[in-house]
């Protein structure tokens, strides 16, 4: 029998397992709550608080002020002994549980109640589904017999959490051998899942290049060096890069999204200031990137008498996933969605996710849940104000989570 919410996609809920559908309720609760309370970066202090809270009332063992607002609990199979539990295998799940400076325009009754920030991105759900998980397994320790990290992680929308969590030792005392974890997505409907092997999310990486002219009077350009035109003639051959330099079969973007120059509209500028963001999946195209940008930067400046200052910064790798993990993920999801769309494998994106550090660290997978509901208008994209999703997926997600678990430890992956 299919069991489906009004107005919803037809998705066959009795594939999930009563215990967690009588959660639900629960979820959706968790989930509202931290909607209402967003946090940004690194001061989740409220969203971790919660969390522990959460988790010492289930009597859950946890560790809290990791890379100053991170949590990890630790879920320990029935079956392992004091003798066995050193030599357990060790599954890690990962959520991250960061908002963003976003004015919220949804007029539900789980709002924001911090002006200015918003959870428009899925990471309080990402927290919810991480809670409900944890919930099920310290519950159902009989079910699994190596252990369980699930990692609540900060500061994904940046400076990035990941890299200081591992640099706090996330990963050891016990030694993490894989990892998984989801974002909720609104690019697909509810229903499907996105898994692939190898780059799913693109490495991110920003530049912010000053131009260094003359000003002058803008009747008398000759007596100047105008770093406007140098700045346009720059951002015009920056577009060269990824057109002339990258194999069509690669994927990359160099983008400009801020040009700040002059003060008046008779001065000619003797300043300009571009930035942008570079993308791309290839790690060898990311060696190449840097180089030819300031070769084009450093040679036009050089035509028209101009010098420059640029700063270029590496922000997260590209996300890899490992393939048998990635298999892992697939072959369960496969068995918890049944939609015509069902398991999307080119579900790449330039979007970018300091994941990518945890997978550079352990074999593990990263995928998308698809969260999107027109009918429902829960179909706003990622980081608009009036971002919101089915929440039916929060169940999905805890279930595909469960059956990793259940599957890494029995078919020893």
């Amino acid at each position: 029998m299919i069991s489906t919410l009004p107005n919803s996609p037809n998705v066959d809920l009795s594939r999930i397992r009563l215990e967690i559908r009588q959660l639900q309720p629960q979820l959706v609760a968790w989930r509202r709550s931290i909607h209402e309370r967003p946090e940004l970066a690194f001061k989740e202090k409220l969203t971790s608080e919660f969390i522990s809270e959460k988790l010492t009332e289930w009597g859950i063992e946890h560790q809290t002020g990791i890379a100053q607002t991170g949590i990890v609990a630790i879920i320990k199979g029935e079956k392992l002994s004091s003798e066995t539990s050193g030599k357990a295998k060790v599954l890690a799940i990962r959520a991250d549980m960061d908002a963003l400076p976003i004015k919220e325009e949804n007029e539900v009754s789980y709002r924001s109640q911090h002006e200015g920030i918003m959870h428009a991105c899925g990471h309080d759900g990402h927290t919810a589904i991480a809670l409900g998980t944890a919930y099920f397994l310290h519950q159902h320790r009989q079910i699994f017999t190596g252990i369980v990290k699930i990692i609540f992680q900060p500061a994904e929308e940046g400076p990035g959490g990941a890299k200081p969590m591992i640099e706090a030792g996330v990963l050891k005392n016990p030694d993490v051998d894989a990892i998984v974890g989801l974002h909720l997505w609104n690019v697909l409907p509810m229903g499907t899942v996105g898994v692939r092997t190898g780059a799913l999310m693109a490495a991110t990486e920003a530049f912010t290049c000053t131009i260094f002219g003359k000003g002058g009077h803008g009747a008398m350009p000759h007596q100047t060096v105008d770093s406007i035109l140098v700045a346009a003639q720059i951002v015009n051959n920056l577009q060269t890069i990824v057109s002339r330099n990258v194999n069509p079969i690669d994927s990359a973007v160099v983008t400009i999204g801020k040009f700040h120059a002059g003060t008046a509209f008779n001065v000619i500028a003797d300043k300009a200031e571009i930035g942008g963001t570079v993308r791309y999946f290839n790690p060898a195209v990311g060696e190449m990137i840097p180089q030819k940008l300031e070769q084009i930067i450093g040679g036009i400046c050089q035509t028209y008498g101009a010098n420059y200052k640029l700063d270029y910064r590496k922000q997260y790798p590209a996300t890899i996933n490992d393939a048998g993990i990635a298999e892992l993920v697939r072959s369960v999801a496969v068995n918890v969605v049944e939609t015509p769309a069902g398991i999307v494998p080119e579900c790449q994106t330039m979007g970018a996710e300091d994941m990518s550090y945890f997978l550079q660290e352990v074999p593990g997978c990263y995928f998308f849940l698809g969260s999107a509901n027109p009918s429902l208008n829960l179909a706003f994209p990622h980081h608009h104000p009036r971002f919101d999703f089915d929440e039916t997926v929060l169940g999905m997600g805890v279930e595909i989570f469960v059956r990793c678990v259940e599957k890494y430890f029995f078919e020893n992956w």
